[in-house]
């Protein structure tokens, strides 16, 4: 199962993206990347994704977790966490939400913040990754 969630906003700033904590030592500090979060043994699936992503020139990130994401509670904030309950393999790929966004869930989270060309890249990176499924 793959949980598309929260795919368009884009900031190339420093320091645009957060993480909980112990992540910010891994990941880049900019908000410009797609994220995919799935559980260790979906990782051959991730690294199609990322090809996909990388073919469509769009950095890609991904966090493999282990206990249902249970030790990293802000990776079971989507749909997709029913199905890793179950056992199922799902995979979130996201933009991380409020972790980038500022105006998620605000009056302001409004289609002229998101960034077309970003969320265009994340759609043809997803046609490609899944072409390699």
């Amino acid at each position: 199962m793959l949980s598309l969630e929260m795919l368009g906003y884009c900031c190339h700033q420093s320091h645009s993206q957060k993480y909980p904590p112990g992540l910010e030592r891994i990941y880049p500090n900019q908000g410009n990347y797609i994220a995919q979060i799935g559980p260790w043994q979906s990782i051959p699936t991730m690294v199609r994704l990322w090809r996909g992503f990388r073919a469509a020139g769009l950095r890609s990130q991904w966090l493999p977790i282990v206990n249902q994401g249970k030790n990293v509670p802000d990776t079971r904030r989507s749909d997709h966490v029913p199905f890793w309950d179950l056992g199922y393999p799902a995979i979130l790929v996201t933009d991380t939400a409020d972790l980038r966004n500022p105006h998620y869930h605000r009056a302001t989270d409004t289609l002229d913040t998101l960034d077309m060309a970003f969320l265009t890249q994340v759609c043809q990176g997803l046609i490609y990754g899944l072409r390699r499924l």
